[in-house]
């Protein structure tokens, strides 16, 4: 039997076009909104001062934005490791019994007198300890990594109630979940350091305030990724045990939990490496931790005890990576 044969006429034929009208005028709103966007936010000013930039590194004229680089690069090296105390500060100083790893030194400084008019050279004592000042800020970074921890902590116990009432599948009502999700909504939308600031009003200066600010923006976090994973499991084993008579506690507790129990961890550990980020931070505003610690310094302009505070931070940060893939490649 023979088949039809199908002719096709080729003056039919229309190639789909890749440019088309509707296309440039998507593009043209495009190139708008970028244009007027840049302008209001300064982007054609840095593309101006990076290009003096780049021209400055090369010799060819000067550039603020190189001079601000090279003047706190200048003054932060070296790094400060040692802390110097003027004796005359110190109560029951003893020249005789110093404390362990200390040493004494005196350095001559001249003073202004405004009623002579004239220098006067003055000696000054110091107890220096040669890693005074590395111990503080590691002392303070420790209290950073605390303050994450608890800060997790209390994120957990907020956010795992939440994240059960806030699944489809596990709420008692729409009530109970619309209002759970706008709770944790409303977490995530806090920024930390506005928390931080209001804690700091409550609870004052120190690491509370921190604490409470991780939690409470971080609890956002984590509820959302717990509602989303209890409600992503798969519903084999749940309707296995419901069609065995077991209530919604057992089958969360012995056909949800197991499941998802990997991926929370990945979770709760993600967050407190963040809240560690943040918690370094969130000094600035006087919520405790190391943060504390670089804002004092930096509007002293002490550059080079800055630069010891970045350089810790960012060893404690590399270290938790560290930690963190080992941690993971022995779960896996």
């Amino acid at each position: 039997m023979n088949q039809p044969t199908e002719r096709y006429n080729s003056d039919s034929w229309e190639l789909q076009r890749a440019i088309t009208p509707k296309l440039i005028g998507v593009l043209l709103i495009i190139v708008l909104f970028i244009s007027w966007s840049a302008r209001n936010t300064e982007m054609d000013r840095a593309t101006l001062e990076n290009i003096e930039a780049v021209g400055a590194i090369l010799g060819l004229g000067d550039s603020k934005v190189v001079s601000g680089a090279t003047g706190f690069i200048r003054k932060a090296f070296p790094f400060v490791l040692e802390s110097r105390t003027d004796t005359r500060r110190l109560d029951d100083f003893d020249p005789a019994n110093l404390p362990i790893f200390t040493h004494l030194e005196t350095v001559a400084e001249r003073e202004y007198d405004l009623m002579t008019d004239s220098y006067t050279e003055i000696q000054t004592q110091y107890l220096v300890h040669p890693f005074g000042y590395l111990i503080r800020v590691l002392w303070k970074m420790w209290e950073t990594v605390e303050m994450a921890l608890w800060g997790t902590i209390f994120s957990i116990m907020i956010s795992l109630p939440l994240g059960i009432l806030s699944a489809r599948n596990y709420t008692p009502n729409k009530a109970v979940y619309t209002g759970a999700r706008g709770l944790l909504g409303f977490h995530r939308s806090m920024p930390e350091l506005i928390l931080a600031l209001f804690f700091v009003l409550m609870y004052g200066f120190g690491p509370i305030a921190g604490i409470f600010a991780l939690a409470m923006h971080t609890s956002g976090v984590l509820g959302k990724f717990f509602a989303d994973e209890i409600e992503n499991a798969p519903p084999g084993p749940q309707e296995a045990l419901r069609s065995g008579g077991a209530g919604r506690l057992k089958v969360l507790r012995f056909a949800v939990f197991p499941q998802v129990l990997p991926q929370y961890m990945a979770y709760v550990q993600y967050v407190f490496e963040r809240n560690i980020r943040t918690a370094s931070v969130l000094g600035i505003v006087g919520a405790g931790g190391i943060g504390m610690e670089l804002k004092g310094r930096w509007d002293l302009f002490d550059y080079s005890h800055v630069a010891t505070i970045l350089l810790v931070i960012f060893i404690t940060v590399m270290l938790l990576e560290f930690l963190s893939q080992r941690l993971r490649s022995s779960a896996m």
